[in-house]
C-alpha cells in the first residue's frame, strides 16, 4: 500500500478509522494485536556475558596470572603453601566478579527505573475527543494531533498540516527541517511531505497525522533491528578510575618485581620472595573501585530524582560538581508559571482590572478568547499558562464566544507573536460604527445571524504587534495611531513591566466578506494595519524557595545569569524580588544582540550583574557558546525546540520535565522533574557531594594499603615473620571493609560544599592531596597499630627477635591476628574521619549517617567471626585474642580519628590548601 499517494478519505478508510478517530475498544483490541508501541533493544549482552566480562578485564587477567604461577610454584616446590594462596587469589576473583556484576547490575536497573519517571506522552483523537496517551499505547488507525515541540510516536500520514516543519535528522541525520503537507504525493515514499516517521521532531506549526506503523515496524524500528543496540560509552569518571586502578596495578607490580630483586640481594630464598611480591601486589590492588563508583553514582542519580531532577547519563552527575554559571529561563523556572491576568489596559481606561463596556475593552477580550489555544473543557483549562490565564480573563469577562478557525500563523521565538483568521458572526443589532464601515465585531447575540465575516486577530509582545498597527481605539472611537497615543501606550507598558508584569499587546482587523479566502493570502498582508486594542498584564510570582537557592549559588561561587523572551523592565523587577540583582544590573535586549561583537558580548558578560531579556534561541547559543570559550562550565535550561541547539551544546543541558517538549527533553542531560529552579540547586549540591563520596571512598581504601603493605617491607627488610597474612589482607579488602566503604558512598552532602568555589573540570579525582592524606597520614597511623599489635602479642609471649615462627605456631597467629585486629580498629576510627576532608565529625554527628554505623556493625561482626570462629580461624590462619590486646588496640582507632581532627581544624583556620 503506497500511503503517500492515497487521498485524505483513502487514507482513513485504508486503516478503517475516520475523523473521530478510534474507539477506546477497538483502540485496545489494536494494541493486542499489533503490541506495545516500542523499539526493541537488540543484541543486548545477556546476563552471561556480563559476568563472563568480570573474569575477563584487566585486573581478573593480572589475578588469573597470579594464581596460575601460585599453582606452577606448588607443583614445583610443594609444602610452602602456595596451593592455598592460589585457591585464595581465585576465591578474590570469584568474590570479585560477582560484587562487580551484582553492582553494575543494580546500577543498570537504576537508571531504567528513573528513565520510567519521565514519559513519553503523546496526543491522540480518539472517540472525537483530544486525550493523552503513553506513546507505547499508539496503535495502527489512531489519528495523532502533532505541535511545535513534539516528537512522532509512530510512522504516520499526516491529513492536517499547517506550516508543518519536521526535523528527520533522529531517522537520516540531516539537520534541516522540512516542510510537511497533507496533500497526496507522488515519488519516494521516504521523501514524501506527508509522511512524518517514528522519533523525527515537529519543528514548527501544528497537524494531525494517521499512525500506520507502530514499533518495530516503522523505519526507526527495521535500522534499530539491523544496526543492534548502541554499546554505552564509559563516562569520563568511569575511564579516569580505570586508569587509576591500572596505574595502583602498574606500582604494585613494580613495587612486588623490586622487592623481589632486594630480597634475593639481602639472601632471602625464592619461594619467600615470591610469597612477598604476591602480597604487596594483592594489599596494593583495588578490587573493588570500579564497581563501587558506578553504584555510587547510580544511587546518587536516584537521590537527584528524588529531589526532582532526573539525570540521563552518569556523565552529567560528574559535570554537575563543576558548573560556574547557569544560564536560567525566568517563567515556570524561578517563577511559579501561574499566570495571572492582574491588569488590563486600553487607552482611557487607566490600566483597571475590571473590563468596561466600552469596545475597546470588548475587543480586547475577543482577541484573547479567540487568538487562544487553550481550551475549557469538563471544567477544567488545558494549555499553556499564558495562554490559560489569558482564556480564564476573556471567559470571566465576556463568557464563551463563539467563532470558527478558519486559520492560524502559530507563535514562534522569532516573530514572539501568534495570529488566527476566525469567521465570527454578527447579530443585530449592529454598532454605530459597523453600519458606517468601521470593522467592529459584532456584539454577542441569539436569533438569526445576520452577517459572518474574517478577522485576524493577533496577540503577542509589544514591540512586534505595534509596528503592524496602523489604528487604535479610544473609548468607542477607531483613530489613526500617532505619537501622542504611542507613548501613552508606552507609559502605561512600561509601568505594567516595573511590576513585575509579563505584558501581551493584542490587536485586529477585518479581511474583507466571507467569500474571501485568507487562507491564500499572503501572511505579511494578513499581519498589516491592525488595529491596536489593548494591554494585558500578567503576573507570574516567584517560587518561594528560588531566592535561597540563589544565595546558595553565589556563596558556592556559581554566577546565575536569567535570559528571558520577557521584556528587560519585567526581568530586572523579578531578578531583584528573588535576590539574584541588588543594584543596576547590565540589561540586554535581543535587538540588541544582533549588532554586538563577540568581543563586546564577552565583556559585558564579565559583569557582575548582567541580564538578557526578548532572547530568542539563536541568542541564548551565542551566550552559552561565548561563556563556554572562556573556560566556564555552563549548565543552561531550555523548554521549546529551538534551545535544542543550546541544551547540547551547553555542559550540562537543562530541560523542563511539566512544560519542556519533546525534543528539548531528548537534547538535555537533566530534566527538571518540577521546572523549579531550586531543584537544579539541589542537583549541583548532590553532584559535588557525590565527586566528594568516591573520593571519601578512595581515601578510606587506600589509607588501609599501607597497613598491609609495610608488613611485608618490614618482612623482608627486618627478617621477622611475617606480620600480616595475604589471607588477612583479603579478609581486610574483601571483608571488613567493603560495607563502611560502601556506606560512604551515601554520605549527605557536607555542609560547606556550597561554600567552595566550583571544582575544576581538570581536576583529577586521584590527586597529590588525596594521596598524601591516606598514604602518608592516615595509612602510617594504621600501619603502626598493626605492627604494635603484633610485636605486643609476640613480646608477651617470649618471642626473640630473628627467631621465624612456623605458620601453625599459635603464638604466631595470635600475633598476625593481632595485627589485624589493629587495622580493623583503625579503619573503625578512619570511616569517621573520612566522613569530610574538612569538617569535624563532631559537627556532622557520628550517628547521622545510619548505613556507617551499620557498616561498622557489619565490620565488627564479621571481624568477630575472622578471630573467634573455628571456621574464621582455619580459613584466615587467625587465633583468639586475649581481651587486653583490645584494650591497647582501641587507642588507635581514637587516635587516628583525633589526630585527623587536629589536621581538619589546622586546614580549617590556616590553610586551606594544606593537607586534605
Amino acid at each position: 500500500m503506497n500511503i503517500h499517494n492515497l487521498t485524505r478519505e483513502a487514507v482513513l478508510k485504508s486503516l478503517v478509522t475516520s475523523e473521530r478517530g478510534l474507539s477506546e475498544s477497538e483502540a485496545s483490541k489494536r494494541l493486542h494485536e499489533y503490541g506495545a508501541n516500542e523499539i526493541k533493544e537488540v543484541r543486548k549482552k545477556s546476563l552471561y556475558q556480563k559476568l563472563f566480562a568480570q573474569f575477563t578485564h584487566f585486573l581478573a587477567i593480572l589475578l588469573w596470572i597470579a594464581a596460575a604461577l601460585c599453582f606452577l610454584s606448588e607443583y614445583l616446590h610443594p609444602g610452602e603453601g602456595l596451593l592455598s594462596l592460589g585457591i585464595a587469589i581465585i576465591g578474590v576473583i570469584l568474590i570479585n566478579a560477582v560484587f562487580t556484576f551484582v553492582q553494575e547490575y543494580r546500577a543498570e536497573k537504576a537508571i531504567e527505573a528513573l528513565k520510567k519517571l519521565l514519559p513519553f506522552n503523546v496526543k491522540v483523537l480518539r472517540e472525537g475527543k483530544a486525550k493523552e496517551v503513553r506513546s507505547e499505547k499508539v496503535v495502527p488507525g489512531d489519528l495523532i494531533l502533532l505541535s511545535e515541540g513534539d516528537k512522532v510516536p509512530a510512522d504516520a500520514r499526516l491529513i492536517e498540516s499547517n506550516r508543518l516543519m519536521v526535523n528527520n535528522a533522529p531517522l537520516t541525520g540531516e539537520s534541516d527541517a522540512k516542510p510537511g503537507s497533507h496533500d497526496a504525493s507522488t515519488g519516494d515514499y521516504l521523501e514524501s511531505p506527508n509522511i512524518v516517521f517514528a522519533g523525527t521532531l515537529v519543528v514548527s506549526g501544528i497537524g494531525m497525522a494517521v499512525a500506520f506503523a507502530t514499533g518495530m515496524s516503522t523505519e526507526f524500528g527495521k535500522i534499530a533491528h539491523l544496526t543492534g543496540g548502541v554499546q554505552e560509552r564509559l563516562s569520563p569518571l568511569q575511564k579516569e578510575i580505570i586508569r587509576v586502578t591500572k596505574i595502583v596495578a602498574v606500582i604494585a607490580i613494580t613495587t612486588g618485581i623490586f622487592f623481589f630483586a632486594l630480597g634475593f640481594f639481602i639472601g632471602r630464598g625464592f619461594w619467600h620472595n615470591f610469597l612477598f611480591a604476591v602480597g604487596i601486589i594483592i594489599a596494593n590492588v583495588p578490587e573493588g573501585l570500579l564497581p563501587t563508583v558506578t553504584l555510587s553514582l547510580a544511587m546518587g542519580s536516584q537521590r537527584m530524582a528524588k529531589k526532582k531532577a532526573l539525570i540521563k547519563t552518569l556523565t552529567s552527575v560528574e559535570t554537575l560538581g563543576s558548573v560556574t554559571v547557569i544560564c536560567t529561563d525566568k517563567t515556570g523556572t524561578l517563577t511559579q508559571n501561574k499566570m495571572e491576568v492582574q491588569k488590563i489596559w486600553t487607552i482611557r481606561s487607566d490600566q483597571r482590572s475590571a473590563v468596561s463596556g466600552q469596545q475597546s475593552d470588548i475587543h480586547l477580550m475577543k482577541i484573547a478568547s479567540l487568538c487562544n489555544n487553550a481550551t475549557y473543557t469538563d471544567g477544567k483549562y488545558k494549555g499553556d499558562p499564558t495562554e490559560v490565564a489569558i482564556l480564564k480573563a476573556a471567559r470571566e469577562a465576556r463568557g464563551d464566544i463563539k467563532a470558527e478557525r478558519i486559520f492560524e500563523i502559530p507563535f514562534d521565538s522569532e516573530r514572539k507573536r501568534m495570529s488566527t483568521v476566525c469567521k465570527i458572526p454578527l447579530y443585530p443589532p449592529f454598532s454605530k460604527g459597523e453600519l458606517s464601515g468601521i470593522p467592529l465585531f459584532g456584539k454577542e447575540g441569539e436569533g438569526e445571524i445576520l452577517q459572518e465575516k474574517f478577522f485576524v486577530l493577533t496577540k503577542g509582545a509589544l514591540e512586534m504587534v505595534l509596528p503592524l498597527c496602523d489604528k487604535i481605539f479610544e473609548g468607542d472611537n477607531l483613530i489613526s495611531l500617532n505619537d501622542e497615543n504611542k507613548k501613552t501606550l508606552m507609559r502605561a507598558y512600561h509601568s505594567m513591566m516595573d511590576e513585575g508584569l509579563r505584558v501581551i499587546a493584542f490587536a485586529y482587523k477585518s479581511v474583507g466578506a466571507i467569500h474571501e479566502s485568507p487562507l491564500q493570502s499572503d501572511i505579511a498582508e494578513l499581519e498589516s494595519n491592525l488595529i491596536f486594542t489593548g494591554l494585558m498584564g500578567l503576573e507570574d510570582p516567584p517560587r518561594p524557595e528560588v531566592p535561597e537557592a540563589i544565595k546558595k549559588c553565589k556563596e558556592a561561587g556559581i554566577k546565575v545569569i536569567m535570559i528571558t523572551g520577557d521584556a528587560g523592565r519585567t526581568a530586572v523587577s523579578i531578578a531583584k524580588q528573588i535576590g539574584l540583582v541588588k543594584g543596576n544590573p547590565v540589561v540586554i535586549e535581543g535587538r540588541e544582540m544582533h549588532g554586538m561583537s563577540d568581543d563586546n558580548l564577552r565583556e559585558k558578560l564579565s559583569s557582575e550583574e548582567i541580564l538578557f531579556a526578548r532572547m530568542t534561541p539563536e541568542h541564548k547559543m551565542r551566550i552559552v557558546s561565548i561563556l563556554e570559550d572562556e573556560g566556564e562550565r555552563v549548565a543552561v535550561t531550555g523548554d521549546g525546540v529551538n534551545d535544542a541547539p543550546a541544551l547540547k551544546k551547553a555542559n550540562i543541558g537543562i530541560a523542563m520535565g511539566i512544560t519542556g517538549t519533546d525534543v528539548a527533553r531528548e537534547a538535555a542531560d537533566m530534566v527538571l522533574l518540577d521546572d523549579n529552579f531550586a531543584s537544579i540547586v539541589n542537583a549541583i549540591e548532590e553532584g559535588r557531594g557525590i565527586f566528594e563520596n568516591i573520593r571519601k571512598f578512595i581515601s578510606y581504601i587506600f589509607a588501609s594499603n599501607i597497613p598491609e603493605a609495610v608488613p611485608y617491607i618490614a618482612y623482608i627488610i627486618f627478617n621477622i615473620p611475617l606480620p600480616l597474612t595475604i589471607m588477612q589482607i583479603l579478609a581486610v579488602d574483601l571483608g571488613t571493609d567493603m560495607f563502611p566503604a560502601l556506606a560512604l558512598g551515601t554520605e549527605k552532602p557536607s555542609p560547606g560544599v556550597m561554600k567552595q568555589p566550583p571544582r575544576s573540570p581538570d581536576e583529577r579525582l586521584l590527586n597529590f592531596r588525596v594521596l598524601r592524606r591516606a598514604y602518608l597520614f592516615l595509612g602510617p597511623i594504621e600501619a603502626l597499630a598493626g605492627l604494635f599489635g603484633f610485636f605486643y602479642v609476640l613480646n608477651s609471649g617470649g618471642w626473640q627477635w630473628g627467631t621465624i615462627l612456623p605458620s601453625y605456631n599459635v603464638l604466631y597467629m595470635q600475633a598476625t591476628t593481632a595485627c589485624l585486629a589493629g587495622i580493623i580498629v583503625s579503619q573503625i576510627g578512619n570511616v569517621f574521619a573520612c566522613r569530610s576532608s574538612i569538617e569535624s565529625v563532631f559537627s556532622l554527628g557520628f550517628f547521622s549517617n545510619r548505613l556507617v554505623v551499620l557498616g561498622i556493625v557489619a565490620e565488627i561482626i564479621l571481624s568477630a567471626f575472622i578471630i573467634y570462629h573455628p571456621w574464621g580461624n582455619k580459613i584466615f590462619g587467625t587465633a583468639k585474642l586475649e581481651l587486653n590486646v583490645w584494650f591497647i588496640l582501641i587507642p588507635f582507632g581514637i587516635g587516628l580519628l583525633m589526630a585527623e581532627e587536629v589536621r581538619k581544624f589546622y586546614v580549617r583556620r590556616v590553610d586551606n590548601d594544606g593537607i586534605r
